[in-house]
């Protein structure tokens, strides 16, 4: 038995050691494209947030949750879209999907394993071949949030920030997920019950606990954390498809995050995909919590197989990534972001005739038949208008403030509006 774990582990190392090489060097052409990339989503999240963000998911939630919802996801999915296109295109990972060949559109809780601290956004290849990309949203430490620009955007995702301590959580994610039960909006929830990313220390410490309790020795993965889960599935429940067991290997490296941006590692992540009905799943917070140290335990004899055979089993079940949809996605993001820049500069003039030059933007959406917004039309220009008799044109205008408070979460303190007019220099 010693010997089977001693043979284990050794195999763990071979494939996952962070002390591995690199699989391509660090050239100098390599870190100018990850630079450039990484720039380029930047500009583009940054442009996103302040001309379109506010917009649809401050103004319009006045209005609508459910339609600010959508129209947010539909542009904030397309720029989540350039990620797997520098993973998978760029920089030339190969990403391999097997198990259960999941249906499209279902509302469902993802539960995955916390390999590295990029495991999360691999989750988005699989969200964009499946058309949830805009609607995924995850239980992430709170200290992700506060990132310039990207943790801005992932407050306006409706992401849940936790501090990995149930005394201050507990509250916060019941009252964000009370807000998800609504059977018009798609959802797809990821969980890390491991509450942290793998290490052999980590491991070390979680082996022991697992010891002294009578629980299951875990050799791949950390022992999973049951009252986050339960949590989900408590609010949740009545209004989920199922849930999406996600394991996730990496050859022969475990990635970071400049791993990724500059293509260095991985040359291959795979991942394993296992649908459980929601009816399957018991009610009772004991029995939940035995499922899903059971899970984490056959988690744990799939990664065994996938260390020393290479590969998880029923391999093949998702396609590659159309290069040409890859490619007009991202021209579409640099042009919309590229455009709302020029707009945001743009000025209204007055002239010795009473003329005004104004810009207009009209977008046209339409939803298909599962109730999902999308883009038909959009059309920019700039038009020109005449004053008359005393050249007064009325306008509205809003103001809405918004302040951070200490956890980084953002909070409605004010909100104004009136008429006012423009006046022509014409008599």
């Amino acid at each position: 038995m010693e010997a089977d774990a001693n043979s284990q582990m050794e195999i763990h190392s071979s494939l996952n050691s962070s002390d591995q090489p690199k699989n391509r060097a660090l050239t100098p052409i390599r870190a100018l494209r990850g630079v450039i990339c990484l720039l380029v989503l930047l500009l583009t999240a940054f442009m996103m947030l302040v001309y379109i963000g506010f917009v649809t998911a401050v103004i319009f939630r006045f209005f609508s949750i459910h339609y600010s919802r959508k129209i947010t996801s539909l542009f904030f999915g397309a720029w989540l879209a350039l990620w797997p296109f520098l993973f998978e295109k760029i920089n030339k990972t190969e990403v391999v999907f097997s198990g259960e060949s999941v249906p499209a559109r279902e509302r469902v809780l993802l539960i995955a394993n916390h390999r590295t601290e990029v495991d999360w956004m691999y989750l988005w290849d699989l969200a964009l071949r499946k058309g949830r990309l805009g609607y995924i949203k995850y239980i992430l430490k709170s200290s992700l949030m506060k990132l310039p620009v990207f943790g801005w955007a992932f407050h306006i995702m409706e992401f849940i920030p936790v501090e990995r301590r149930w005394e201050v959580d507990g509250l916060k994610m019941h009252q964000m997920l009370s807000t998800f039960k609504d059977n018009r909006d798609p959802l797809w929830l990821a969980v890390f019950p491991e509450g942290t990313d793998f290490t052999e220390q980590k491991c070390i410490r979680s082996q022991k606990h697992a010891a002294e309790n009578g629980l299951p020795i875990l050799k791949n993965v950390l022992l999973p954390k049951t009252k986050g889960f339960f949590t989900c599935l408590e609010e949740l429940k009545d209004s989920l498809d199922a849930v999406y067991d996600i394991t996730i290997g990496y050859k022969h490296r475990c990635p970071s995050f400049l791993d990724n941006v500059f293509g260095v590692d991985p040359s291959e992540v795979h991942i394993h995909v296992r649908r459980i009905p929601i009816n399957d799943i018991p009610a009772s917070e004991d029995k939940t919590g035995s499922w899903l140290i059971d899970t984490f335990s056959l988690k744990d004899r799939l990664l065994f197989d996938f260390y020393s055979q290479g590969h998880f089993p029923h391999e093949g079940i998702e396609k590659d990534l159309s290069i040409g949809k890859c490619l007009m996605n991202f021209l579409g993001v640099i042009g919309l972001t590229s455009q709302e820049r020029k707009r945001g500069e743009s000025e209204v003039t007055s002239e010795g005739n009473g003329r005004r030059n104004a810009y207009w933007l009209c977008v046209a959406m339409r939803s298909d038949e599962f109730g999902d917004m999308e883009l038909v039309e959009r059309k920019r220009g700039q038009s020109e208008v005449t004053s008359e008799g005393n050249g007064r044109r009325n306008a509205y205008w809003l103001c809405v403030a918004m302040q951070s408070d200490e956890s980084g979460d953002m909070e409605l303190v004010g909100k104004q509006g009136e008429s006012v007019n423009l006046v022509s220099d014409s008599k």
